[in-house]
């Protein structure tokens, strides 16, 4: 890019040098056009042509470019849409878990509550074990079941309890990291989409250029047209 700005600019003090011979034709014809005038002629034209076909070329290269950049841009999209989705799906499931812990929190204070409820009975049956011993007998096996029932209940609300502990844990961590994934791909698409409009900028000063090139390949004397004038003065 520098070495064609550099052609560019050094290639104006030689239009300048052209359009002073162009403006001033009939004073060379009358003393007569040398050789050298022509050579200096065919070569700006021809410099003229390799620079604009280079032109050309970084041209296509950086449309090239735009589109590979347009293309990833998009897969970053349905990369973060995918990722939405996850981190959806695991909300989904935390509420789950939530919920189920909750129903379990519920559960262990109703038999809390039974317990409570069993150990009065068993001291108003103390109360009245003399008069009831059948019945205090029934009670207390009554008793023993519940206890048992209790220490069941609880021994596997510990092991619910830790398991969702645990669940949730590896989901929050699951979450952190697919936020921060999302947080990456988000800072990659505004990267891209810089990198995008400065080609987009580059590709409008290139066309510039290559207008401004074949402008001055227009005023220029082709080798026929510059022969043909020559014949004419001659005549």
């Amino acid at each position: 890019m520098n070495n064609t700005e550099e052609k560019t600019n050094n290639a104006v003090p030689h239009e300048d040098a052209v359009d002073d011979h162009v403006s001033h034709v009939g004073d060379n014809v009358g003393a007569g056009i040398s050789e050298a005038q022509i050579r200096v002629f065919k070569a700006k034209v021809e410099i003229l042509h390799e620079e604009l076909d280079q032109l050309s070329c970084e041209n296509y290269k950086k449309e090239d470019e735009n589109a590979k950049l347009r293309a990833k841009v998009k897969d970053l999209e349905e990369d973060r849409s995918r990722l939405q989705k996850t981190i959806n799906s695991q909300q989904t499931q935390m509420e789950k878990h939530k919920a189920s812990a909750k129903e379990s929190d519920r559960k262990s204070e109703a038999l809390q509550t039974q317990v409570s409820a069993l150990n009065k009975e068993i001291e108003n049956l103390n109360r009245s074990s003399k008069q009831a011993a059948s019945a205090h007998s029934s009670m207390e096996v009554r008793l023993n079941r519940a206890l048992e029932e209790v220490e069941r209940t609880k021994t596997q609300l510990s092991k619910i309890t830790h398991i969702n502990k645990d669940k949730m844990k590896e989901e929050n961590q699951s979450k952190e990291n697919v936020l921060a994934e999302n947080r990456m791909l988000k800072k990659q698409k505004a990267d891209l989409i810089v990198g995008f409009k400065k080609q987009l900028r580059l590709i409008d000063l290139l066309k510039k250029q290559k207008l401004h090139l074949e402008a001055a390949k227009l005023l220029s004397f082709t080798e026929d047209e510059f022969t043909k004038a020559l014949h004419r003065f001659s005549v």
